[in-house]
């Protein structure tokens, strides 16, 4: 059985499916979760908007599907950027190096396909990130690459056993933010009084990330007693000797 085209020309019913995320993921790539509609996608595959019926309840279940095939993107990046990595298992060097590759080959993946990265996270709730590998026990997803060079950094002792047990969440929080944070800026903010800030000792890294920025402006307002403000913004009176850092400092 298959699909029939507006040509009357059938289709497997197992391409039909396939060419339907295929047609979303290409949809996700050009404009972002957003863009993939049920209907577009059967237009680009050449079936009447009914057929999608048959594989998706709900465009939401299409755009899940979307997300997998981009995490699938994304987890396909990072083995390729841990194969380039020369050394043994379990050799300290190579296994920092492993894990520098995984975060680089995440922060580029959303640099270069913003799209499919938006996509891949639009369903929070709907899509199991870490969902198991495959038979041969070897990772297909992003969460189960950074745990496979995490398990490495134990093997080679430069992470403690104790400190292992759900570290990858933080990490891969921390990475993702990043990557957000440089691909959209930090939330947008309207100073009462725009601020002279100094200028960025390389104009690369500050363009690249803009919460530098900020964070030089915040440290650069000095206060009365000559330190940097630390306290409330737009405090004029002095500095707030409350806050941790001046309480060192006294």
């Amino acid at each position: 059985m298959g699909e029939t085209t507006g040509t009357r020309r059938r289709r497997p019913r197992g391409a039909v499916r396939d060419g339907l995320v295929a047609a979303g993921l290409e949809l996700a790539r050009t404009g972002g979760p957003d863009a993939v509609v049920l209907r577009e996608a059967t237009r680009m595959v050449g079936v009447v908007p009914n057929a999608a019926y048959r594989y998706f309840a709900d465009r939401d279940e299409l755009l899940a599907a979307v997300c997998a095939a981009a995490l699938r993107e994304l987890a396909d990046r990072m083995a390729a950027g841990i194969a380039r990595v020369r050394g043994k298992h379990g050799d300290p060097a190579a296994a920092r190096r492993r894990l520098h590759a995984v975060g680089t080959a995440y922060l580029a993946f959303a640099r270069e396909e913003p799209g499919l990265f938006a996509s891949a996270f639009a369903l929070p709730q709907g899509h199991a990130y870490a969902a198991p590998d495959d038979a041969t026990g070897a990772p297909r997803t992003p969460l189960g690459h950074l745990r496979a060079v995490l398990d490495e950094l134990v093997d080679a002792d430069v992470l403690s056993p104790r400190r292992r047990d759900g570290i990858e969440y933080p990490i891969w929080s921390t990475v993702h933010g990043l990557a957000v944070l440089t691909g959209q800026g930090p939330p947008a903010r309207r100073p009462r009084h725009r601020a002279a800030s100094p200028p960025a000792t390389s104009p690369q890294l500050h363009r690249r990330q803009p919460g530098l920025s900020l964070l030089r402006r915040h440290l650069a307002r000095p206060c009365r007693c000559g330190r940097p403000e630390m306290g409330r913004r737009g405090t004029t009176s002095g500095c707030n000797v409350r806050t941790p850092w001046h309480r060192a400092r006294r």
